[in-house]
């Protein structure tokens, strides 16, 4: 019981520290370089995939095609609506895309870390996204017309509408992407310390030199089914990141709020 305490007082779990990296060269750290690379990878498989596409589609093919039909049809097409979203596509395929990248990149070997558990990163993207949606209903409805599209749905008794214009423009202009970028940083910053905990831990527990050396393999255990769990993590907020950019647009140019 004694070594137990003792060993408990000398383990130091993980914290913010693990998410910092000093620069590699200049101000280039590694999750700046890991975004760059996220965006190389991203136009590179494209690119080399729609070089020769043939009827019978090969794996690669066969895996852009899905991918593309996926932000083509279920985010764009119906979260925009079949008048307004072709111009939308490449956006939200590329955000699809490169959100997935970067989180994969926390379980990919010598890589080991998720771009988006980086506050700023998805920050950017929400932005990106907020100017883009509103340019777009701007662009639709003009200044005052937005306006009134977004603070006022139709049909609210007068008497209510001061405070649902105050709720209205709170979501749409400071609310959306807040939690656009939160989502889906909270969600890589938690599952990224939650498996580092594990290895850690378990690492500890290995060569502690005491009785708890017999519970290191299920610490590995745990790391293990975390990884395939944060693989499924990973897919659904980069899906989701995408599919919310889609709706937020697909609210902006409607006709009707």
């Amino acid at each position: 019981m004694g070594e137990f305490v003792l060993a408990a007082e000398e383990f130091t779990p993980p914290g913010v520290g693990t998410f910092i990296y000093p620069p590699i060269f200049g101000e280039i750290t590694k999750p700046i370089f890991q975004v760059v690379l996220a965006a190389v990878i991203v136009m590179a498989y494209f690119t080399f995939v729609t070089r020769k596409l043939t009827l019978v589609p090969s794996r690669s093919q066969f895996a852009a095609e899905t991918i593309y039909g996926l932000a083509r049809n279920t985010m764009a097409r119906d979260q925009i609506g079949g008048a307004e979203f072709k111009p939308f596509i490449p956006l939200v395929l590329g955000l699809f895309s490169f959100v997935l990248v970067n989180n994969l990149f926390g379980i990919i070997p010598f890589i080991q870390f998720p771009s988006m558990s980086r506050i700023g990163f998805p920050i950017a993207l929400a932005l990106f996204v907020y100017v883009t949606y509103h340019y777009a209903g701007f662009r639709k409805h003009g200044f005052v017309g937005y306006i009134k599209h977004a603070a006022l749905p139709p049909g609210v008794p007068i008497f209510v509408a001061p405070l649902i214009v105050v709720i209205e423009l709170f979501t749409k202009f400071i609310f959306q992407p807040l939690s656009l970028a939160l989502r889906v940083f909270a969600a890589m910053f938690a599952g990224h310390l939650i498996l580092v905990l594990a290895v850690v831990g378990g690492e500890f527990l290995l060569f502690s030199g005491s009785a708890l050396v017999v519970a290191a393999p299920f610490a590995f255990v745990a790391a293990i089914a975390f990884t395939f769990l944060e693989v499924l993590v990973m897919s659904i907020q980069a899906y989701v990141f995408a599919l919310l950019a889609a709706v937020y647009i697909g609210a902006a140019v409607s006709s009707e709020h």
